[in-house]
């Protein structure tokens, strides 16, 4: 067999382990679960401790499947959930959980941060102009980004912030258990808001920047190009994973921009969508732009000297999940046991047999707060317009419209910052793997729509062939033609004015609804 690259996807449900070959086609790969720690008053944290041993635990599953000779493994890179923090003595020890990407117990912090005598959507004028004209952005006032974290830890958990030798993104804390080195990617650092992103191949911390967060330079760590070669695995890693003292370790990259790599869409302007537990829609540029009424701009992206356009929705396979687990499975008095494992084909059969539209029923998939296009904590998900007529076949189709119409208020967003529209989207994600679905995003987007072969694999392949590109192994062109089309999907003319319709009144119900989310959930 030929080389191999080792790869490490840390999603939120826990890290998938991959090999590939030098053409960035998938060897094997295995799944491992990791909790998710939820607590009152918005707190979301894992233990680091538990990645470690999943991925442990993982390796070891996939190397006696795949019956590989590790030796032959050249290099490993890792991508990883996004927006977490952790806290790291000098030692590398974790001192606490990690405060992950979904927790809001920073957003008064970032309130305080932020705040100024004259405001623009709530941020100080001068402050967001300075943040804006360096870093593309700004801290959202969601307080689910890294600078919350770590404000919050220094207002109420002194003495853990007092004891940190670093604080690390996921990435980053995973690569100093791989090297024993401290650093960051000019990719990963991009949410803690602290450093000039003017110039994309010299990003450097800001000394204005930290003086207005009050984050000590000391605390942080060394920063490296995108998609740079950190270093070799320790001996430690070498002996217990069986690998070669000189396998490379790259820089890796968070999940957006892995994701990015890994749909196919790497050219610029080249569009794709994912649709997972949260959803996004991006695409690489060669400038730097940014939208602060949409909470959307171009961060640095795992390309060397290349932006990407940054966007989320929070929620959107989780609201599948929500109906499935709290709904329909729910363990209570009234359990009609436990889900189908064919559930979500079930689903597209029965989404299938629904009409266009769901007989006006339009669900809200604001379930935890939302990030893009609009910036709002407050609001919250339903059914709206529902009527005694509606059973859960048009409950279920909706779930899909509604997390295809917030896609299409993004995708107009996006495509103003662009300054020109989609040829066409590639789709990966779980929700790719619906053909359902993917005929309702082509018709809610108005947009052609390609279903991504293997699109669940789409940040271990883009991690892969980012490692491949690290080592001059892959060029741009070459890693394009590698991502396979399943199959595209055409909007279908006659569903167009249902959904213009439908659309105008989704955005109509979160505008006129604001001010009730507000006093309800403040």
């Amino acid at each position: 067999m030929a080389a191999l690259i080792l790869t490490i996807d840390l999603g939120t449900s826990g890290p998938k382990v991959s090999l590939f070959d030098t053409k960035a086609r998938c060897v094997g790969y295995e799944f491992e679960e990791v909790p998710l720690l939820l607590s009152e008053g918005g707190g979301a944290e894992q233990r680091p401790s538990d990645w470690i041993h999943a991925i442990r635990t993982g390796y070891a599953r996939l190397v006696a499947k795949a019956k590989i000779d590790t030796r032959k493994i050249i290099a490993v890179n890792c991508t990883a959930q996004w927006s977490g923090t952790v806290c790291v003595d000098k030692a590398g020890n974790e001192l606490m959980n990690s405060i992950i990407w979904m927790d809001t117990r920073g957003a008064k912090y970032v309130k305080e941060l932020t705040h100024g005598p004259i405001r623009v959507e709530g941020y100080g004028v001068g402050k967001i102009l300075q943040w804006i004209r360096l870093t593309g952005g700004g801290p959202t006032k969601s307080g689910k980004d890294s600078i919350a974290h770590i404000l919050y830890i220094k207002n109420e958990r002194k003495k853990i912030y007092d004891k940190t030798y670093k604080f690390l993104e996921p990435k980053d804390y995973l690569n100093l258990w791989l090297t024993g080195r401290f650093a960051a990617s000019y990719d990963s650092i991009t949410l803690h808001w602290i450093t000039d992103n003017r110039d994309i191949n010299n990003i450097t911390y800001h000394d204005g920047l930290l003086n207005l967060t009050g984050l000590e330079k000391e605390k942080l760590p060394e920063l490296l190009p995108a998609n740079s070669i950190l270093g070799t695995v320790s001996e430690q890693i070498a002996e217990e994973f069986g690998l070669n003292a000189d396998v490379k370790v790259i820089s890796g990259t968070p999940d957006v921009q892995s994701a990015a790599i890994g749909s196919g869409a790497i050219r610029d302007f080249e569009g794709h969508l994912y649709v997972g537990t949260s959803s996004w829609l991006v695409c690489h540029v060669p400038f730097k732009k940014t939208d602060v009424f949409h909470n959307m701009g171009t961060i640095p992206s795992a390309l060397p000297g290349r932006y990407l356009i940054a966007n989320e929705q929070e929620t959107a396979g989780a609201s599948l999940n929500f109906i499935k687990n709290n709904l329909l499975y729910h363990t209570d008095e009234l359990d009609t046991g436990a889900a189908p494992k064919d559930f979500y084909k079930l689903l597209d059969k029965i989404a299938a047999k629904v009409k266009p539209g769901s007989e006006g029923l339009i669900f809200l998939p604001w379930m935890y707060g939302e990030r893009s296009p609009v910036d709002d904590h407050h609001v919250r998900g339903g059914f709206y317009n529902l009527s005694l007529t509606h059973n859960r076949t048009h409950l279920l189709r909706s779930v899909l419209e509604g997390v295809s119409l917030n896609g299409r208020w993004l995708l107009m967003y996006v495509e103003k910052m662009t300054g020109k529209g989609f040829d066409s989207i590639n789709y990966i994600g779980g929700g790719a793997n619906s053909a359902v679905w993917s005929q309702i995003m082509a018709d809610v987007l108005n947009r052609p729509i390609k279903q991504v072969k293997e699109p669940l694999m789409a940040n271990s392949r883009g991690t892969a062939m980012l490692a491949l590109l690290a080592l001059g192994m892959m060029d741009i062109d070459r890693a394009a033609q590698a991502v396979e089309i399943n199959k595209v999907f055409e909007p279908n003319v006659a569903n167009k004015g249902l959904y213009d319709e439908l659309f105008e009144r989704f955005v109509e119900i979160y505008t006129r609804n604001k001010p009730i989310w507000m006093k309800l959930n403040k």
